[in-house]
């Protein structure tokens, strides 16, 4: 028999933050299959509906579908930098990983706003990938090449700004650190460690 268990409190974060993974990574990968599916390639027109232009307004002008290809990260930022973008997605889905199994799971909270960073990561990484199966179109300059860019399809205007276009993944990784700051502007300890239920700071506790 082993000397060590792991606490019960440990299988309850680690199913807590596959949960949310799994979820927020399904949801952006079925929007964005839906959105090009139905709106078609950035600049192409549909034959029975050309006004469309990859475009569908919600609210005219203020809110609507749009399909763009983002070489980059938020923003655009490293556009074309898809290796960098890649590594760095790595290097930060082995942290999270880490600081759940070794730490974060004394938090419920923190686990899940880890499941919700974890699948805006891995969303945006499988397009950087190319793992969605996009080529550009016969009219672009490298037609029949594989795309390695995020889908992106929701667009918002402010006034006569056009704000980049984003995805349920860029959604789910900027309220995830939203919420972790107004969390931690409102609780003064390290966000949600502290716990009626807290254990000894070992993962694994002794019989």
């Amino acid at each position: 028999m082993s000397k060590f268990a792991i606490p019960a409190a440990w299988y309850r974060a680690v199913f807590l933050f596959v949960f949310i993974a799994a979820a927020g990574l399904t949801a952006d990968l079925y929007a964005k299959n839906w959105a090009f599916q139905s709106l078609g390639m950035p600049g192409t027109y549909k034959a029975h509906e050309p006004e469309l232009n990859a475009t569908y307004w919600i609210w005219p002008n203020v809110f609507g579908f749009q399909t763009t290809l983002n070489p980059g990260a938020l923003f655009g930022f490293a556009a074309g930098q898809i290796a960098i973008l890649v590594a760095l997605s790595l290097i930060f889905l082995v942290g999270i990983i880490g600081y759940l199994v070794f730490a974060a799971w004394r938090s419920l909270f923190l686990s899940a706003i880890l499941g919700m960073i974890t699948a805006g990561i891995c969303g945006n990484l499988y397009d950087r990938l190319g793992w969605h199966g996009l080529v550009y179109p016969e009219w672009h300059p490298s037609a029949g090449e594989q795309i390695y860019a995020v889908r992106d399809w929701i667009l918002c205007m402010l006034g006569t700004f056009h704000w980049p276009n984003f995805n349920i993944a860029d959604m789910l990784l900027v309220c995830s650190v939203i919420i972790l700051l107004i969390h931690s502007l409102l609780n003064p300890s390290p966000a949600g460690m502290k716990s009626k239920n807290c254990v000894p700071v070992n993962l694994a506790s002794p019989r």
